[in-house]
């Protein structure tokens, strides 16, 4: 067969499958009345989700494929069709893991992890180690068959709501910072543990701070061998930095929402999306929106092959963190004064178009998954091989 001949073929499969999966929504996905649980089941006995995932841990097990996992991803929103569970657990968990964990560790974690039979938060961040999460200073010492924990983790995306916590914690005191870490999974659940949530700046409390007195957990609740904390750790930050995947979807739908806002609101008289400065913004944002789109298929084609992202999810995360501020200063110029009176907090409809919501959380993007600046200089200095910022003394 030609080339031709067999992009053509290709052409025609993927046609039919997507044909296929919108059937399959059809006939399973009624927005009002659809149980999340069941659909997600269906879904994953005919392979649309959990793809990575072996069988055997509650997964579809498919060989990859890039352009059939666009295709599930592009019907599933089209009808607003839930995908995965939301949350760190299969999006962060689950890849370590499928690469790092034991095999009963795998057994009785990933599946309830799917099935969003069991919830789980971060912890990484303390308070005086954010972005150098190698100075953690929350300890853990083994005692008998459990390790005993001290300290306090903060930033914890839904802890107040969590079953467990995967975390990172000190070991061996006396070890290099990297070298002294270890990955724990801990039961929330119990005495010693207090969790208190944070109140943001938009009125919601996504975030927690845990604070750990004695709490314990099973000796045999370690990923990966003792003091290798650091090493497993990256495989979780490369998975929630891909997990920025996600955004490219988001940043289209921002872009759309945008210029209809444009075309509804007045500026100085006229439309919004008549004013050339606007156009001209726009614009510029719809080849930022682009370029995100496109660069996320790179960084999924590489993961595919099994090759790890590096840089290009680190491009990613920040590329998609300049589109959430540029989107949200754009909304505020063309609302003017009306910007502050949007809703927002618990009283604001979910979505992406609540402005002021959009606003007040692009502000902390720069922080989530890794701060910008540091993100700039890893790629400089390991992507490009530029030398190291050079440290002011007095």
């Amino acid at each position: 067969m030609s080339s031709a001949s067999e992009h053509f073929a290709n052409v025609e499969a993927l046609s039919a499958f997507r044909q296929e999966v919108a059937d399959f929504l059809g006939a399973n996905w009624q927005p009002k009345t659809s149980d999340k649980g069941l659909f997600r089941q269906a879904a994953v006995e005919r392979g649309y989700l959990y793809r990575n995932v072996p069988k055997a841990y509650g997964g579809s097990e498919q060989a990859p494929d890039l352009a059939r996992a666009q295709i599930i991803q592009e019907e599933f929103n089209r009808v607003r069709a839930p995908m995965e569970v939301p949350g760190v657990g299969y999006g962060m968990l689950v890849p370590t893991l499928l690469g790092c964990a034991e095999p009963w560790q795998k057994e009785r974690f990933i599946s309830p992890t799917l099935s969003g039979e069991i919830r789980w938060a971060q912890g990484y961040s303390e308070p005086n180690s954010g972005s150098d999460l190698a100075s953690i200073r929350t300890r853990a010492r083994l005692e008998g068959d459990e390790w005993i924990i001290d300290g306090q983790k903060i930033w914890s995306s839904g802890a107040d709501k969590a079953h467990f916590m995967f975390m990172l914690v000190r070991t061996e005191p006396q070890a290099s910072k990297h070298a002294g870490i270890s990955y724990l999974l801990v039961d929330l659940r119990q005495p010693g543990i207090t969790i208190r949530p944070l109140r943001q700046i938009n009125g919601s409390e996504e975030f927690s701070e845990v604070f750990f007195d004695g709490a314990r957990t099973p000796a045999t609740w370690i990923v990966g061998a003792r003091g290798e904390g650091w090493k497993v750790s990256k495989t979780t930050l490369s998975a929630e930095r891909s997990g920025f995947m996600g955004a490219a979807e988001t940043s289209v739908t921002l872009h759309r929402k945008l210029v209809e806002l444009a075309q509804r609101c007045q500026l100085d008289g006229r439309p919004a999306i008549d004013d050339p400065r606007v156009r001209d913004r726009l614009i510029q944002l719809e080849g930022m929106v682009s370029a995100h789109f496109h660069n996320m298929q790179r960084q999924f084609a590489l993961r595919l092959a099994k090759q790890e992202p590096g840089n290009v999810a680190l491009m990613n995360k920040l590329i998609v963190t300049r589109i959430a501020a540029e989107v949200a200063d754009i909304a505020r110029d063309i609302l003017g004064n009306d910007f502050m009176l949007s809703p927002f907090g618990r009283e604001a409809e979910a979505g992406p178009e609540k402005w002021l919501n959009q606003y007040l959380g692009s502000l902390g993007m720069a922080i989530a998954g890794g701060t910008s600046n540091i993100q700039r200089n890893v790629i400089a200095e390991r992507g490009l091989g530029l030398p190291r910022d050079n440290v002011a003394t007095s």
